[in-house]
């Protein structure tokens, strides 16, 4: 253990089994620790560092911010959070926006709406009923972690918020079960990230569209990990054709800085949330909120989305021979940049750790999934470069 880890190991609370690695900069897709090893980052901050690191024009963007303004308070309007919020607005086809610090608080500021709107229908708190997911997550925090459809994640804190019932992703007869006249929401990744990487089917999509536009239920959709690009759109509930009444989102719409967002369409943002009902103190500052509309505008100027396009088919297929040639790859799953290898008979954990050493960060999701969430500016030649570490890692 070197200095810098003995430092960390004395002073921060350890709530995360961390690697054995202390990182010190970052350049294009690659990380360097501090001595001065060099890593191909397939995991991007959990998806977030969508643009790698020191993309041109991004850091220049917060500097400049710096120079002028990085914080003021929610009672005012600031240049770079009405900015960032109609480019927002303009990506996803809805509303209105409310920035977050956190996907966690995403989700939590959709609960509230939910709630919201049902209680501004009826004047009465009886229809308070959410429906989720099972194998879901959404956050830790204590809203966010009882709509977690993971036990382990949700016994050491319980009791959580009440109301909360839990279907299985993919079975609309398992959603449709557990619906009352008291049901206010249906919560549901479009591709569950920790859950497993297991991308949903349209017709359960479509399927959920229709039952709250028939029960007037709020549709929420988690594009915490799987929007901003990762699946080839902006965000993933856009290549099915069903759009949610809430959307939260966070990670990669920021590149790098704390930010997240929920996102309302006509019928929820003008029936729910009212001035008081919600608030942050940093959310929408403008040092994250230059960062987002940077990002916004690195999209649409180099085309990232038609890049995820062109090299996601690449990175299944190298993907696909893992699982023809290697005994212990039972499946990959998976949607654009965001894809899962199921991995059979060994730890997924020990392929995890045996990659870092050889210079090639890679994440699990779930208990035997080998999670692959590179930045979305990934080339080609850098794939087949984490292809030979990889498929040395699974020949060991």
């Amino acid at each position: 253990m070197n200095k810098q880890m003995e430092e960390a190991e004395a002073s921060i609370l350890h709530t995360y089994n961390r690697f054995p690695v202390v990182f010190d900069r970052g350049e294009g897709c690659y990380l360097y620790d501090t001595e001065g090893m060099k890593y191909l980052d397939f995991a991007a901050g959990i998806a977030v560092n969508s643009l790698g690191y020191h993309y041109p024009g991004y850091d220049e963007a917060l500097k400049a911010q710096i120079d002028k303004l990085t914080h003021i308070s929610n009672l005012y309007y600031n240049l770079p959070m009405s900015e960032a919020g109609e480019k927002l607005i303009k990506a996803s086809g809805m509303c209105k926006a409310f920035f977050t610090n956190s996907g966690t608080e995403a989700i939590e500021g959709a609960l509230k709406a939910a709630r919201k709107y049902a209680f501004a229908k009826s004047g009465k708190a009886d229809r308070y009923e959410i429906i989720a997911m099972n194998h879901s997550f959404h956050g830790r925090s204590m809203g966010a972690l009882s709509v977690t459809g993971t036990a382990h994640y949700r016994e050491p804190f319980e009791p959580l918020i009440g109301g909360v019932k839990f279907a299985d992703f993919n079975d609309l007869d398992s959603v449709k079960a557990l619906v009352t006249d008291k049901t206010c929401a249906i919560i549901t990744e479009v591709v569950q990230g920790e859950g497993g990487i297991y991308p949903a089917d349209s017709e359960f999509l479509k399927g959920l569209r229709a039952l709250c536009d028939e029960k007037d239920i709020v549709l929420i959709f988690d594009e915490v990990q799987c929007g901003m690009g990762r699946t080839g759109s902006y965000f993933a509930w856009q290549s099915y054709g069903v759009q949610p009444d809430v959307m939260a989102c966070a990670k990669a719409l920021g590149c790098g800085v704390p930010v997240g967002a929920f996102v309302l369409n006509e019928k929820v943002a003008g029936a729910s949330l009212a001035p008081g009902d919600h608030g942050t103190t940093y959310g929408g500052n403008p040092l994250v909120c230059a960062a987002v509309s940077k990002v916004f505008d690195i999209y649409e100027q180099d085309h990232i989305l038609e890049h995820v396009k062109e090299v996601a088919p690449y990175l299944e297929a190298k993907l696909d021979e893992f699982v023809e040639k290697y005994d212990c790859v039972a499946a990959r799953r998976g949607k654009g940049l965001m894809q899962g290898l199921v991995i059979t008979g060994r730890p997924v954990g020990e392929i995890v750790k045996k990659a870092l050493e050889e210079g090639l960060l890679v994440i699990s999701a779930g208990s035997d999934v080998l999670r692959l969430v590179p930045p979305l500016v990934i080339r080609k030649s850098q794939i087949d470069e984490m292809a030979d570490i990889l498929g040395d890692c699974l020949e060991g």
